[in-house]
């Protein structure tokens, strides 16, 4: 029974998967993710991680599905555009000098990071004595060790994939708008 859940759960997220970059109408793509995440909610049920799951289908599915297509219908962007029309003449070779930077600045972390070598770890702790009043910020103390040491490049690059979002978004709400021929009535 745990493979056949697990095949059919695999299944949706890698038809979602692909359906969100096949599918050319982006109201139809954010359906497909929304498959996707159900998919990935399938999974964290199978593995008894029943938070999880509700998370993923209230905040994930439900929420940030919703906020892309609300932003899908502000901007509009359910017609085709003309790629070779730039609003902006020099954001194309703009954003080639800030990808290059960007990679830069990724390789000189991951170069200076490895010469550092490993960060000292924290006095560990029992995991199996709950948090008491004279230690209240335990379980944040050790998830900002982890976080900023074990997966700091996991949450720099995380971060860098936010700016691109919100550069992104800039550019697609600035774009200048074309009005239909109002002669031809």
């Amino acid at each position: 029974m745990e493979l056949v859940v697990f095949v059919l759960a695999s299944a949706m997220v890698i038809g979602g998967a692909i359906g969100v970059v096949v599918r050319s109408h982006p109201v139809h793509a954010a359906l497909s993710l929304v498959l996707t995440l159900f998919g990935v909610a399938v999974h964290f049920v199978a593995q008894e991680a029943h938070f999880l799951a509700a998370v993923q289908v209230i905040v994930y599915a439900g929420a940030i599905v919703v906020l892309f297509l609300f932003v899908i219908m502000l901007l509009g962007v359910d017609t085709v555009d003309n790629l070779r029309v730039d609003p902006l003449k020099i954001q194309r070779p703009l954003a080639a000098v800030v990808g290059v930077a960007i990679v830069a600045l990724m390789i000189t972390a991951i170069v200076s990071t490895r010469e550092l070598g490993a960060l000292p770890a924290a006095e560990p702790r029992a995991t199996n004595t709950p948090t008491t009043a004279s230690d209240p910020d335990a379980n944040i103390q050790d998830l900002a060790h982890n976080l900023f040491s074990t997966h700091v490049f996991s949450f720099e690059f995380t971060s860098i994939l936010l700016v691109v979002a919100v550069a992104g978004t800039v550019v697609l709400t600035r774009r200048q708008r074309t009005k239909p021929d109002e002669g031809a009535s």
